[in-house]
Formats: structure tokens, sequence, C-alpha cells
């Protein structure tokens, strides 16, 4: 009868224990109306690829029960869509002063970012559960969070194809002639012998060739014994003499017009010891000693006249005489002639129809100042199967990544692949920062961004010249604000260059970085210089907004829209333009 008894009794201490289990329950989901709920920051922000905020979670006082869990889970719903976040537990073990304080908790939250994202909401449920049992009672869903914020992704991409030097020099070149013409001693008659010499008949020949001609210099000189000195006109004379002769060979030559562009320059050198002094150092016909004795007396005191008096009493004079001096009693000429080059036009033709008439410089000359892709390609390749250089590499391997800049899908793909070939065999050939540039361009198309920013950091340290020093550091801007540092992108963004798109990236830059007054006047220079920038206008829109000026909001977003109709749709959605979005002036823009 006992056990009889014991049986049913069992059954009616478990009803007991499960409805004081559920009005448990019951008690924390009906305290939980009173929760306090916390989501910073409000609306969420993206930033990089990355969603990130806190949740603050304030129990009721006594709501948290013996035994039993109080769990939050999060959400961030997006359309038909939604994210299961990381859930919160509230144990009441853990909070023994749980009857007279609140139970807190503040939890990080971290989600990748997707596209289809952009219109979203944080929703919060609680689930008071008795972990023995498994039993739970759920409160409703709450929305918490007004939305997501993705100014971050307005960031604009900044790329540069770095070209190497052609090395051609499409300046005018001068090519020094020079002849040395000797005369007797003291006078300053200009020889048959000398004229009919091998140097007059070749220096005659190249007169005869009417090369372009800029200036003739002759330099006339004396050596120093006294019959040489005595005549203070002799050095003159004797360029004087050599220069009738050069205007005689123009007359023979029928010059013309050209003999008035040609600049004749006399220079007569008198009383000067540098010539023997030179001519003395390379003379093996005297010991080193004797040279000292020449030199002691040469760099001596006293006039030019006492110091060749002093050489006379040299054991060695008459030989120096003999051996050196006719060789002073010179007139040297030098002419200035311009090097024969084709004209920019020829060059950019034969490289198109004949491009193996060309040298590389040429051929890189061509392809430099050719304003279509395929052909700076055609002429590129024609100058690697001359000389494949690293230059020719690095600069083909640019005219892929120009030609991705423009494509989309499997042909950019392609055009990356190949550029970044020419790159890496232009940098084993020889390092250079052009082409390392050109690899952090190519990486951060393929949204490679931290590979980018290697590369792109390496070649800031190569020291590059200052287009390619603005291009990385425009690109290297853009991908630090791709990848969320704001702090580096500043400091790379200052240091670009004043494109439309650099300036861009520096105004939202600033922006993110919430130095709005400096955000807006970068933004409005960009607008003062380039008034069809529509990002531009968008983005100082969202920076007055954020400086709650709603002049400038309206007189922006009207610019941006205007321009761009589409905008009008963002702009409606736009969580930055919350606090003006119920006005009669912004209602007169998107609709």
């Amino acid at each position: 009868m006992k056990t009889q008894t014991a049986k049913i009794i069992f059954p009616l201490l478990l009803i007991g224990v499960m409805s004081i289990s559920g009005c448990a329950l019951s008690q924390m989901k009906k305290a939980a109306k009173n929760q306090e709920l916390v989501v910073a920051p409000s609306p969420l922000e993206v930033h990089a690829d990355t969603v990130r905020f806190e949740l603050s979670a304030n129990l009721p006082v006594k709501m948290l029960k013996p035994k039993k869990v109080y769990e939050l889970s999060a959400f961030y719903k997006y359309g038909t869509q939604e994210r299961a976040l990381r859930k919160i537990e509230f144990r009441a073990v853990d909070y023994p002063n749980s009857n007279t304080e609140q139970p807190k908790i503040t939890q990080e939250y971290v989600f990748p970012f997707r596209k289809g994202m952009e219109r979203g909401n944080i929703e919060i449920q609680g689930k008071a559960i008795n972990p023995k049992s498994g039993s739970y009672l759920e409160t409703e869903r709450l929305g918490i969070a007004e939305g997501l914020i993705t100014t971050s992704q307005l960031v604009q991409p900044s790329y540069y194809a770095a070209y190497a030097d052609h090395g051609y020099n499409d300046q005018e070149e001068l090519i020094p002639t020079n002849v040395e013409f000797f005369f007797d001693q003291g006078k300053s008659v200009f020889k048959t012998s000398e004229k009919d010499s091998d140097r007059g008949s070749r220096f005659a020949a190249f007169i005869a060739e009417k090369n372009v001609t800029r200036t003739v210099t002759i330099t006339g000189s004396h050596s120093p014994e006294g019959k040489e000195t005595i005549n203070s006109e002799l050095a003159q004379e004797r360029a004087d003499a050599i220069e009738k002769w050069y205007r005689e060979q123009m007359d023979k030559y029928d010059y013309q017009g050209l003999a008035s562009n040609i600049r004749f320059i006399i220079k007569p050198v008198v009383q000067d010891w540098n010539g023997l002094k030179a001519m003395l150092a390379s003379y093996d016909g005297i010991s080193s000693s004797q040279k000292s004795e020449w030199n002691s007396i040469i760099n001596g005191s006293g006039s030019f006249e006492q110091k060749e008096k002093e050489l006379q009493k040299l054991s060695t004079y008459k030989q120096v005489f003999e051996d050196v001096y006719p060789a002073l009693r010179t007139a040297t000429t030098e002419v200035l002639t311009v090097k024969p080059k084709k004209t920019k036009a020829e060059i950019a033709t034969m490289a198109l129809n004949s491009a193996s008439e060309l040298s590389v410089e040429e051929l890189a000359y061509a392809a430099a100042n050719n304003p279509s892709l395929e052909e700076k390609k055609s002429i590129y390749e024609a100058a690697a199967a001359k000389n494949d250089t690293w230059a020719i590499h690095n600069n083909l391997g640019a005219v892929h990544l120009q030609m991705a800049m423009g494509q989309t899908g499997r042909a950019q793909r392609n055009s990356i692949t190949t550029a970044l070939n020419h790159f890496n065999i232009s940098n084993q050939k020889n390092a250079n920062v052009e082409a390392q540039s050109n690899i952090g361009m190519a990486m951060a198309m393929q949204g490679n961004l931290w590979g980018a920013h290697a590369a792109l950091t390496k070649a800031a340290t190569m020291s590059p010249g200052n287009d390619v020093r603005q291009g990385v550091n425009g690109a290297k801007g853009a991908v630090e604000i791709m990848v969320g540092r704001y702090d580096l992108a500043i400091a790379s963004l200052n240091r670009a260059s004043n494109s439309s798109v650099d300036q861009f990236n520096k105004g939202l830059v600033q922006l993110l970085r919430k130095d709005f007054r400096n955000a807006q006047t970068t933004l409005e220079s960009v607008i003062s210089n380039d008034r069809g920038y529509v990002w531009a206008h968008y983005v100082a829109a969202i920076a007055a907004a954020r400086q709650d000026n709603e002049n400038k909001v309206i007189e922006h977003l009207r610019n941006a829209t205007n321009a761009d109709a589409s905008l009008k749709q963002k702009a409606l959605t736009d969580l930055e333009f919350r606090q003006f979005s119920g006005t009669d002036a912004f209602r007169s823009i998107v609709n």
C-alpha cells in the first residue's frame, strides 16, 4: 500500500517542480521588458569590410533566478536574410548580488560586411532557460539599432601606371669636332702644309658636309719664349687666321644663309703657363728632378718674361724648346654641330611601319608618345624583340596595367596577370621602383589589399621620382582606407597628387577621422577644380550633415543629384542624412 502511495505522490511532486520552474521563467520573461539594451555606435558603421559594435545589456534587479539562465541572441537582419551573432548568457551564480544590483554585460561584436547588407538592423531576442529540463520562454525580438552607415565604402581606387624613362634624348645634342693647327715660331701665317695635311684635308671635308653648326671656337696660343711673347697679338692673329680660312671654306661650299647662324668665338691665350705645364707632365725627354726645376720656376714669383729668362738658364732648356715648344704654337678649333636626329613624327611613323630601323630607345620614345594602348603595346613588343631590358618589360607591363583599368571580368584578370609577369621579369633583371610600384597597383586591382600595401610601401622606400611617389601615395592611401587604417591613409594622401581622386579620398578619410571641417574644405576644393566630380558633392553633403549645416547639405546634395539622379534613392536611405530626411528642402531633392 505504501508503494502504491509513493507512486501517486511522485508525479504530483514533479508537476509542482515544473510549475515552480515555469513560474520562474515567466517571471524572467516578464522582467525582461525592463532590460536596458544599448548598441554603440548607432547607427552601425562599416569600416574596411567589417562592422563592429558594442552591446551593453543591463538586466533589472531580481530578474535572474537560481539555476536558471537568461540568454540574449543578437541578429543582423537585412532584407529577407539575417546573420546570427554571438550570444550573451546571464547566470544567477555569476551575479550573487543580482537581487540588489543590476546584472551588466558589455559585449563586442564583429561581423563581415557583404554587399546587400547596406540596409539592415540589429535585433535582440531574450530567452529564459531552465538548463535542467531544457524548457524555455522567448521574448519578442527588439530592433535596437537604426541601421548601417556605409560612407567608408565610397573610397575611390587610385591607380597609376609607372613607366620607366624611354632613354631617348629628344633635345638638341651637340657633337664636338676638334682639330689643332701649328704655326712657325713668331708667325701667324696658316701654312699650306697645314692646310694640306691629313688634319687639314679631313677638316675641310667636314666643313663641306654642311653640318648644322652652332659655334666655332678657335683658341690661339703661343709658346713662352721671347719671339713668341714679344708680339702680344700673336695668339689673336693665329686664331683670326683659322677663322678666315674656315669662312673661305664655307664660301667655297656655298653655305649661303647657313653661315649667318654660326657663331665664331675667338679665344687668344696669352702668357699662360698651363699648356707648358701639361705638356711637361707627359714629356719623357727629361727626368723628374729636371721637371721639378722647371715647375719650381714656373710656379715661383716674377713676371712672365722673368720666368722665361730663368728657364733659359736651365741645362734642359734647349731640349724642351725643340721638343715641346713647337706644339704650343697652335690654334685649336672646336666646332659644335647638331647631332642628326629623326623628327618626332618620323619616329612615330617608323615605329608602326618599320620598327626594325629604329633603336630600342627610339621605339620606347615612340611608344611613350603614342596615346593608343594597343599601338603602345605593339611598339614595346617590337622593342623587346630587339633588347628585352628591364625598362621595356616594365613599360610593356604598364600598358597591360592601363588596359586593365578600363576592363572588367576575365579580360581584366588576364591583363593584370600579363602585367605582373612583365613586372616580375623587370625586377629580376634590375630591381626598380617603377616595377615595384606597378606590382602594388596590380595587387590592389586583384583585391589583394595587404599584399598591395606591402608592395607600395616598399616602392615608397626606393627613392621614386615625384610622379611615381605621388602615384604610390595615392594608391596606398586608397588601400589604407579600404583596410580601415585611416591614420596611415591621411599620411599617405597628404603626400599624394592633386588629382581629383586623390584629393577626394583625402577629404573622405578626414571625414572618417571626424575631422569634419577640413574634410569640408578639401572636398569643396575638389569641386572647385572639377565640378563634374559627383561623389565630391555627395560626400561634401555628408560632411555638412556631420556638422549639422543644413544649408550646405541641401546645396551639395542638390548638385550631386542633378548630376546623377540615381543618388536620390541613395540619399533617401542614407542614414547620414537622417536628421534632415523630414524637411521640405530634403524631400524636394530626393523625390
